[in-house]
């Protein structure tokens, strides 16, 4: 449908929608719409649409789908007050975006990004939110170069990213740090930046949370902390930050709350992005390295021994491998695992037992890297052949694979997150 929007007013869509604009003049998060290109807004996204000349859009809007007129800017003056003093800071300058779910946090990342990139700056941003990851895949934090104005950092391609293989940090605080470390360290060591962004995951309630956060500015140490109140949400957190550069910021008015079954949809939204094209292939355990889980690290142990261990557990396995700490059992299809037998084997062998069922590990969600760890793609573990020794994996990947790394998202055949399954991973979350 065709709708004209007056000067000086925003036009917010929510997805699922596209967007294209016949004439006139509008922008998104101070980046400008081009005539005759049509934008597409996720389902749980909301985007403004500010009008700075009249301007007409074709409008095409889904089931759950809506617009909404409004006088004036989204922009809260304090975003801009916010973004001149970070631009007016001596050159290289890293930002930190902290704030709670649906705060606005990616969209002030994108309104400053674009402010640089306007000012000819130099721009890297690194989207270190797990559950909501827009550069990267859902469970990774990814870093990108920008070298254009974005309406939607989604559409940007990451350059590099590092996979947590979960969704929260709350269970993995010490693995998200040295992740973030990791994709700072890379983006300032490889590119000449003027600004770099990092925007963090929504986690800020609790004891817990505020030690992290607290953690998280100290190791990566920015310039600038912009946080986005709420309410008081952040007080902890930002009086914590003596020895920082603090900037509070308001939650624009129209940010859109969603809840967790909106997240979800766009994190499987983002799933099936970056498993476009996938088959199954397959990856000699010879050949390509397993992180994450305990295969390929021990060795056999002969039959009798396996055959104790058996009676012990009370269950027949496919596969059983072991170390001098840990030993690694793998029960048949429709076998009982019952964990206070694990527990027993455990003790009476001295060493830690992981025991899991066969096929537990199909739909798991995994990273491939190459021979220089460098991110490829994520995929699905579509399952193991023991006896040949091969790992099965859903993926679009087709550069050469040398390791692999298993993370506890589980999604079925349709991508559909599950949830999270430990079981076979060495990581608790």
């Amino acid at each position: 449908m065709k709708r004209t929007v007056e000067k000086g007013k925003t036009l917010l869509i929510d997805g699922p929608a596209s967007v294209t604009l016949l004439s006139g003049e509008a922008d998104v998060l101070s980046a400008p719409l081009k005539v005759s290109r049509r934008m597409v807004i996720r389902d749980g996204k909301r985007v403004p649409f500010t009008i700075t000349q009249k301007a007409e859009f074709d409008l095409t809007l889904g089931e759950t789908a809506s617009s909404e007129e409004i006088d004036g800017s989204t922009i809260p003056p304090s975003w801009e007050e916010a973004v001149d003093e970070i631009l007016s800071q001596v050159k290289p300058t890293t930002v930190m975006v902290i704030g709670g779910v649906d705060s606005g946090k990616t969209s002030l990342s994108a309104y400053l990004a674009n402010k640089a990139l306007k000012e000819k700056r130099r721009v890297a941003l690194i989207d270190a939110d797990l559950g909501q990851a827009d550069i990267g895949p859902p469970s990774t934090i990814a870093f990108c170069r920008l070298t254009k104005l974005v309406n939607d950092p989604f559409d940007v391609g990451a350059e590099n990213a590092c996979f947590l293989g979960v969704t929260s940090p709350s269970g993995a605080v010490p693995k998200v740090i040295e992740g973030l470390e990791k994709m700072r360290e890379e983006v300032l060591k490889r590119e000449t930046v003027d600004l770099l962004i990092v925007n963090t995951d929504g986690w800020v309630d609790g004891e817990d949370a505020v030690r992290y956060k607290v953690e998280l500015v100290n190791r990566v140490t920015p310039d600038i902390v912009v946080g986005i109140r709420q309410q008081d949400e952040l007080t902890p957190i930002l009086t914590a930050l003596k020895e920082k550069k603090v900037i509070a910021v308001e939650t624009p008015p129209a940010v859109r709350k969603r809840d967790r079954d909106k997240r979800k949809t766009l994190r499987e939204l983002s799933y099936k992005k970056y498993l476009k094209g996938a088959k199954i292939e397959s990856f000699p355990l010879g050949w390509t390295r397993v992180e994450g889980i305990p295969l390929g690290t021990g060795v056999p142990p002969p039959r009798r021994r396996i055959e104790e261990i058996e009676q012990k557990l009370g269950a027949a396995t496919v596969y059983c491998e072991e170390t001098p700490s840990m030993l690694f059992i793998v029960a048949k299809k429709g076998e009982w695992i019952d964990a206070e037998l694990v527990k027993r084997l455990g003790q009476a062998l001295g060493k830690k037992v992981h025991a899991m069922r066969e096929g537990n590990e199909e739909g798991l969600l995994v990273a491939l890297h190459n021979d220089r760890e460098r991110f490829l793609g994520i995929g699905l573990l579509h399952g193991i052949d023991y006896g040949k020794r091969v790992v099965k994996v859903y993926t679009p990947v087709k550069d050469k694979v040398a390791s692999i790394s298993v993370g506890a998202v589980k999604l079925d055949k349709r991508g559909r997150e599950i949830g999270l399954d430990s079981s076979f991973t060495i990581y608790q979350f």
